[in-house]
């Protein structure tokens, strides 16, 4: 992506919650009880090393995978945008 594209939304940054707001528009982490990696990999490492009890690691593990669903989600979506775009500008030339 750094290489090849560039979008004055990205603000810089080509992390993917820099990224999925400029290509795609309605898609948000937000409300959601994991809402990014670095909260992901805390909540990862106390669901494994924490004490824990059996309904919080259950809560836990749940918020995880809804994370990773949404993130696998938002770069389906990227790539679809990234797509279009590519489409679209090849089919202008």
């Amino acid at each position: 992506m750094k290489d090849h594209v560039y979008h004055l939304e990205f603000h810089g940054s080509f992390s993917l919650k820099a990224v999925l707001p400029a290509l795609v528009q309605g898609f948000s982490y937000e409300g959601m009880e994991v809402s990014h990696g670095g909260e992901a990999g805390m909540v990862w490492d106390h669901t494994v090393r924490g004490n824990s009890n059996p309904e919080e690691r259950k809560r836990l593990k749940a918020a995880l995978l809804a994370y990773c669903r949404q993130d696998t989600q938002a770069m389906a979506r990227v790539l679809e945008s990234m797509k279009s775009l590519t489409a679209t500008r090849a089919g202008s030339h």
